[in-house]
């Protein structure tokens, strides 16, 4: 199936400037990213980003679009580059962030078909099983539930589902088995990307910091498999891409 993969990429980060260009066994982290969108099948791999030190390095790699500076998400940002490169419509695209270099792309190509199985998915994206209660806990782990049909029913930086009979006595007694994170691996149409950036923003992701609570606002479903390989931990300091490298 076709797809394209759209890979955005800042440098700016508080805790971490300049990430997708830090050294990976000799590589740039953004060049291993583009490696795993070419490893999942991608018909074509764009690197979205506001940073000409990045665009010098991807443009070797692959095609490379300068977007403004000025996005508040990698949403909007994908929805420039579809804009300036009339990207068609039904182009399937899937969001893979420019700080991933370990992402599966078994899990690239999973969720382009997953979109492409149901006219009625808005987004597919993964979540993977917790295994303890620290993770639950955590506000950065975002935590996911679902219906039958795998739909998201709603996304939380708190403990969901809340399991009443112990998290108000001993929360360190929960079953950490009940709860879902969330991937952060989006595809979806182009069409639907440039529909959703016109929404108004909504009041549930401010209060959260969630940017895919938008789509659940409006009515749009999100479907969210588990992810046929197990996805790395997220890389927000230095400190953690080292222990990525050291375990791999």
């Amino acid at each position: 199936m076709a797809f394209t993969v759209i890979i955005p990429a800042r440098y700016g980060s508080s805790r971490f400037p300049g990430k997708p260009l830090a050294d990976i066994q000799g590589q740039p982290m953004i060049t291993h990213v583009v490696a795993r969108a070419q490893e999942a099948g991608a018909e074509r791999i764009i690197v979205a980003t506001d940073d000409k030190r990045i665009a010098s390095v991807a443009e070797h790699h692959a095609e490379v679009a300068l977007t403004a500076a000025t996005h508040e998400s990698g949403t909007e940002r994908l929805s420039e580059v579809i804009s300036t490169l009339h990207i068609a419509d039904d182009t399937v695209v899937v969001n893979v962030q420019g700080d991933e270099p370990f992402v599966p792309a078994q899990n690239i190509r999973q969720v382009a078909l997953n979109l492409a199985k149901d006219d009625r998915i808005a987004i597919a994206t993964l979540a993977t099983p917790i295994t303890d209660m620290e993770e639950v806990l955590n506000p950065n782990a975002v935590k996911v539930v679902v219906n039958a049909r795998k739909e998201a029913l709603y996304f939380s930086r708190s403990p969901i589902p809340f399991q009443r009979a112990t998290m108000m006595t001993d929360p360190s007694k929960a079953d950490p088995s009940c709860y879902l994170r969330h991937i952060g691996l989006y595809a979806y149409k182009a069409a639907y990307v440039s529909q959703y950036v016109h929404y108004a923003p909504s009041a549930l992701e401010h209060i959260e910091s969630l940017e895919q609570l938008r789509a659940l606002w409006y009515g749009d479903i999100i479907h969210v498999d588990e992810a046929v390989a197990p996805p790395p931990i997220g890389i927000d300091t230095p400190e953690d891409l080292q222990r990525l490298i050291s375990s791999s």
